[in-house]
Formats: C-alpha cells, structure tokens, sequence
C-alpha cells in the first residue's frame, strides 16, 4: 500500500524537478518510446510518479523509528539485533522487539506468485552474460542515470564523490547484483536475499537522516530515497539490462527474458518498491521506464562528478599503467554508444569514437546464439562469468574487504 509522506506538507503534489527538463527527457527516451510500444503518455502514471517521490517505504521508516527510541526502551531495535536477525532470523533474536518482529514477518513472507525455479534461472541467464551484464549495468544503468538530477545528489551527499569511494560503491552493487543472481542466493539465508535485506535497512536509515537533519531539499527533490527512484532503479537492473545486452548483440530468447524479469520481480518486492510496480514482463517494465524518463529534471554537477570518478577510476583498479587506460578508452567508446553524444558531453566526458562496440557483438552472438543452445554451452559460459565477476569485485574493492557498507547510525 502507498502512503505519501506528510501528504500536503508542500504547496505542489510533485518536487519541483517533475517535468524539470521535458524536451530533453522526450528526446532522450525516443528509442525507448519504441521498444515499450507506447502512443500516448498515460496522465494517471505520470501523476503517480510524481506524487510518490513524496512516498516511502513505510515498513522500513517504522523499522528505523524503532531504532530511534531512547536507549533501555525494551522497544527499541539495536543495531546489533538487526544484523542478528538479517543473518539467522528472527527467532534467534532473545525479546525481539515488537517492530523488528513486524518487518520480519514482512520480508520472510514469500509472496504466492513467487516461483523459485524461475529465480534460479533468471540468475543463471545474468552469469552467463558474464562481463556484457556488468558493462551494461556500470554504462547504461548506473552512469547513464546519473543525466538526471535527484538520486546522484543524494550519493554525493552521503560520500560517494571522490574517485576511491565512487569504485568502492560501485563495487558494493556489483557485488549485491552478482549475490541475487547465484544459486540459492535469493533464498531466506541466501547471499542475495541478505545483502537485499541490509540494502533496504540501509535505504531507510538515509532516508530518516537526511529527512531530519535539514541537508535534502525535498522541495526540489522529494524524499530522498522515494518510491518513485526506487521503482525506476528496478528497472535498471532489469529491462533496461535486457535492452543493453540486445544491443552488444546478444540473444535474449523469451524464457530467458521472463525468468531475468521474474528475479528482479522478487528483489523488487524484498527491497520494498511498492507492488503494483514491480512487472512480469518487459514491455510492461520499459513502458513505466518511458514515463519515469520522461518526467526527469536535467543534469547536475553531481551526476557529471559521480561519471567522472567512474570513467578515471578505472586508471586506479588496474593492475598496470596500460591496462587502466585501455580500461578507461573502452569505457568511454561504450558509453558513446549507449548514451550519444549529447548525453556524454552533459556528462562533462570526452567524447570517443565507437570502436569497442562491434568486436564485443561479434562475439556476443556466437556466445548467446550458438553457444548458449547447448547445455554445456550454458554452463561453460556461467563458469566463466562467475569467474570474471569475483576478477572485477577484487579490483572495484582494490583488496579490502568485499562487503556492503556498514548500516548507518
């Protein structure tokens, strides 16, 4: 269920930066138009949207009021209680308070349109596009959310500006995407489904901060971490990922899309994005992308701050001088062909030729479409993403310790 926040606290339904930059979302959703199929712009979803940047994840606000209560209040909800709960349920928590038994409940409840089955193949499908998937998530999803304004100056506001921390972050969401996706991952004490837990703990402690502490304009840029970011987020890592591998050429059959759909599904109900967003199927997912584009603010100096730090990162998590350069000219060939010209230049990026693109499709379509027919095929290519994936966690974490970041206080 959708509860606004303070419904009415601010003269307008919608932040300011709904419909902040309207020809430029338009242009920039064109091909997206097409691939969603859609005519018109539907006004009851773009009114949605608008009004849930003013909403958010009341269970994990409840959750965090819990934390907040005074300390001997046998109410309140440690910290350490959480973590205990997150890694071994709630049962082994002594006297668990009343809220942390609530989310409990809520989270550990399998919705009944849950097929476990369907997850495992979904994270099968995501290994065996191997580095494809995660240059499609860092380019396409990650550094091309950050032309709009709202969410990348929430990461600079919490710390992720600066080169070294920008990999680090970076690192903690490839490793989170590369947990949903492994066997079991998305069970009850599975990687996957605890590191998805602690990002929505995560999500609703920031969220009560900077609503608190006076820094977020909500005037401008609605909750923090709303509704409406969150759903658009999902589908980033869903659709949006579906679109990016067609586009290095790879095969995607309609099994393998509704599978990658379905665990996206369930990670998007366990992260708390409100349920009548969360989608079977792609065109439903790119159709409510289209519209969540289109109501976008421009750029700001963060987005082009956090893309700078990504793009020159790669010249620190290589092992040699050479290969942190050609990192680096690879990554921005790829973005020139994922986000145009235009886009790189709001960016504050070089703009490089497409060199990197045809080689990689080339070999993306033996792979997906001869390869991935066979079984063994199959398995040969999830081996070999599994083993690039724990390659590039170990250079994003640089040799630290491969976790997601502590809960705030």
């Amino acid at each position: 269920m959708v509860v606004p926040a303070a419904q009415g606290t601010w003269e307008s339904p919608y932040p300011s930066r709904y419909l902040g930059a309207p020809r430029r979302s338009a242009r920039l959703g064109r091909l997206l138009r097409v691939a969603a199929g859609v005519g018109e712009l539907d006004p009851d979803l773009l009114d949605r949207i608008g009004r849930r940047m003013y909403a958010r994840d009341e269970p994990g606000a409840a959750l965090v009021r819990a934390m907040r209560r005074d300390r001997g209040d046998p109410e309140r909800v440690t910290m350490a209680a959480l973590q205990q709960a997150i890694e071994h349920g709630i049962d082994s928590v002594p006297d668990a308070p009343a809220a942390l038994r609530e989310f409990f409940a809520l989270v550990d409840r399998v919705p009944e349109w849950v097929d476990f089955e369907l997850v495992e193949r979904g994270g099968r499908v995501m290994r065996r596009m191997g580095r494809n998937a995660g240059d499609v998530l860092l380019q396409l999803s990650l550094i091309g959310g950050y032309r709009f304004g709202g969410p990348p100056d929430l990461l600079v506001e919490t710390g992720g500006l600066t080169g070294a921390t920008a990999m680090r972050r970076l690192g903690e969401t490839q490793k989170w995407a590369v947990a949903v996706s492994r066997p079991g991952g998305m069970r009850r004490f599975g990687e996957g489904f605890r590191l998805t837990v602690h990002v929505r703990a995560m999500h609703a402690l920031i969220n009560d901060r900077f609503e608190r502490n006076g820094r977020w304009d909500t005037a401008r840029w609605g909750l923090p971490i709303n509704q409406a970011d969150q759903a658009a987020t999902l589908g980033l890592f869903n659709s949006t990922l579906l679109l990016g591998m067609r586009g290095l050429g790879w095969v995607i059959t309609p099994a393998e899309s509704r599978a990658v759909m379905h665990l996206w599904k369930y990670v998007g109900w366990l992260m708390g994005v409100d349920e009548d967003w969360l989608f079977d199927t792609e065109r439903e997912q790119n159709a409510f992308n289209y519209h969540v584009l289109r109501v976008q603010d421009g750029v700001t100096a963060a987005g082009a701050a956090l893309s700078g730090a990504l793009v020159d990162g790669q010249l620190r998590v290589h092992r040699s001088a050479v290969a942190g350069r050609f990192a680096r000219e690879r990554l921005l060939s790829m973005l020139r062909y994922f986000l145009g010209a235009p886009s790189i230049r709001d960016l504050e990026l070089p703009v490089r030729p497409v060199w990197a693109v045809p080689p990689i499709a080339a070999v993306n379509l033996v792979k997906s479409g001869l390869v991935s027919r066979f079984r063994a095929g199959r398995r040969w290519l999830e081996r070999a993403g599994d083993r690039y994936a724990q390659a590039d966690l170990a250079r994003a974490f640089g040799g630290a310790e491969q976790t997601i970041g502590e809960l705030p206080g």
